[in-house]
């Protein structure tokens, strides 16, 4: 009897949620973030400062963390520049665990708790596996991956206890697919994108169903990060501008999207990545030109003192 109630149960309810996601695909319905207390890693440059300028304008506390103390001030300027007034920002090396837990205790004392945290820091090496250094390789893993378990452990447990907050994990297209070239960053994101699911799904079993999480996997982003990469069919599958991206990730905040894949094509990539053959996708591979993404590789340029 158990069997069929639940089968039942499970019919009714998918029946109901896939046609609750075709209305929110048509009307979205946006939350206010109003009051919140975001902070976002990385905030320094690229996409984490078009993010904190992005809120700049909706009533939020913004908490900016960067290594890069300069790139914080300029994103502060900016965001104070676009009607911000409450801005905060803390020399965080993300790579360091007990400098994550030693910041994230600051920004409880002096600023209050966390409600939206953007884990957006991330690096690349650009390298293939065997030419990766051991201490790039664990540099990469301790910011893509590892600094996600330490802001979780800082700010989870008070999103936990007034079940509330938001947790968005800026992850990437190569966190789905492998990549050559990319062994290390996307082991580094896939790592990223299971931890994050992982979690979702701890809160969805304790009913903690007021804390939403949002994970983030676009294509390349011309943020200078990936410099010099390109692909073999740029119409079809083009860079992606930053701006749009901080736009979109923003608006998935609003209306509670678990996945954002940027570009749409990359929803169709998953398809067929676990439909076809493994030979079939190797060729759909070279077709794209993913064998030679990271040929021209320069990456993001360090200013020279």
């Amino acid at each position: 009897m158990n069997f069929l109630v639940e089968t039942l149960r499970l019919i009714v309810f998918s029946i109901y949620y896939l046609l609750e996601a075709l209305v929110k695909m048509f009307i979205p319905i946006r939350k206010s973030i109003a009051g919140e207390t975001v902070l976002i890693t990385g905030a320094g440059s690229g996409i984490g400062r078009l993010l904190a300028v992005e809120l700049a304008g909706m009533d939020v506390t913004v908490v900016l963390w960067d290594i890069n103390v300069e790139g914080l001030k300029e994103t502060a300027r900016a965001m104070k520049e676009k009607g911000a007034s409450r801005v905060h920002y803390y020399r965080t090396d993300c790579s360091d665990r007990a400098e994550v837990y030693r910041v994230a205790d600051q920004v409880k004392r002096e600023v209050g708790d966390v409600t939206i945290l953007v884990n957006n820091a991330g690096i690349v090496t650009g390298k293939k596996f065997m030419d990766s250094p051991d201490s790039l390789i664990e540099k990469t893993f301790q910011i893509n991956t590892m600094a996600h378990f330490w802001t979780y452990k800082a700010f989870l447990p008070a999103m936990t206890e007034k079940n509330h907050g938001h947790l968005v994990s800026v992850a990437s297209s190569a966190g789905l697919i492998g990549v050559n070239g990319l062994a290390d960053y996307c082991s580094s994101k896939f790592g990223a994108v299971g931890f994050a699911e992982s979690v979702a799904l701890e809160l969805v079993a304790s009913g903690k169903d007021g804390i939403k999480t949002t994970i983030v996997c676009p294509f390349f982003i011309d943020t200078g990060m990936f410099d010099g990469c390109g692909t073999k069919w740029p119409r079809l599958l083009p860079a992606l501008k930053p701006e749009y991206v901080a736009k979109k990730i923003v608006n998935a905040i609003q209306t509670d999207q678990t996945y954002l894949y940027l570009p749409r094509a990359i929803y169709a990539l998953m398809f067929v990545k676990n439909l076809v053959p493994f030979k079939e996708a190797v060729i759909l591979g070279m077709y794209f030109g993913a064998f030679n993404f990271m040929d021209s590789f320069k990456g993001r340029q360090k200013k020279e003192n």
